[in-house]
């Protein structure tokens, strides 16, 4: 295999990533803190649209493309085979996105933390099946228009985080290309911790959600400033740490930024709003007062 150096670009150019995507910038900074010595696996989704076919991927690492539904039992096989040949320190490192994840790949999912597999799962969430139309998957939230869904989503989001908390893995987290350095942070955190491991990206479409070609940002950061895509961190199932505590904004300026709430009325509105008060109550009951960050 090439021999690469850590500061080489681990995602290359020339990928067919949408212009604007936030997803190839989320997968960028992750893979460019992971290094060279990792291994992808990448399941049917945006993602693996943008690492390509082998040998032609743009992915500077070994890629291996399972079904939509293996990603957790493929990054666990590849696992146990690079301990057997004596190589515990590369990475393994799962790229999936909501629809491999929250759905589709859930069972596997969950079989691989109640094992406690060493492996890195990163979500590249956006909140639907985006390469396939933009239909609707159990993390789309309640009301977005979706094709799949034309008069807006029954039902609400599914608690990713929670329900991976739950399994009382080592180290479970959400976080946004929108608040870069407390990504980062969390990346090498997970990193340097061995087990199972979950990331929750939020990866605003510029498409699916109908966004201005440069709003995917600007869509990241109102999520987490109005509550509804909370930054906090789960260690070993039991201990929750508030990263951004600030609510600067309502749900409502957030929605406006996003065509597939177009014509939303003013009482789903509060109902959305509402929703996200729940939620946020919700995580304050678990975090102690001594972890909720001091900001200014």
């Amino acid at each position: 295999m090439e021999t690469l150096d850590r500061r080489d670009p681990m995602l290359c150019s020339g990928h067919a990533a949408c212009p604007g995507c936030m997803e190839a910038l989320s997968a960028r900074h992750v893979l460019a803190r992971m290094g060279p010595d990792t291994m992808a696996v990448i399941p049917p989704s945006c993602m693996a649209i943008i690492a390509g076919p082998q040998p032609y991927s743009s992915l500077r690492i070994p890629v291996y493309q399972p079904t939509l539904e293996a990603s957790a039992a493929a990054a666990s096989g590849l696992r146990r085979a690079l301990d057997a040949q004596g190589r515990g320190q590369t990475q393994v490192l799962v790229l999936a996105g909501d629809g491999g994840t929250y759905d589709i790949g859930l069972q596997c999912l969950s079989s691989a933390a109640e094992r406690n597999e060493d492996m890195l799962y990163v979500c590249l969430d956006n909140e639907g099946y985006m390469n396939t139309g933009a239909q609707k998957s159990s993390s789309t939230p309640h009301f977005a228009r979706t094709s799949s869904t034309p008069e807006g989503k029954p039902t609400r989001k599914k608690n990713l985080t929670g329900i991976m908390a739950a399994h009382g893995v080592p180290y479970a987290a959400t976080a946004s290309v929108g608040f870069l350095p407390d990504m980062l942070r969390k990346i090498e955190r997970a990193k340097a911790i061995r087990g199972f491991r979950i990331l929750t990206l939020l990866v605003p479409c510029i498409e699916g959600w109908g966004l201005e070609d440069s709003g995917g940002m600007e869509a990241a950061r109102y999520a987490v400033e109005c509550g509804a895509f909370p930054l906090y961190e789960v260690e070993d199932g039991t201990r929750y740490t508030l990263n951004y505590s600030l609510r600067p904004r309502r749900v409502a300026e957030y929605l406006a930024l996003q065509k597939r709430y177009r014509g939303l009325s003013a009482s789903d509105v509060d109902s959305l709003q509402s929703e996200v008060d729940q939620g946020w109550a919700w995580l304050m009951r678990l975090i102690q007062p001594e972890d909720v960050p001091a900001l200014p």
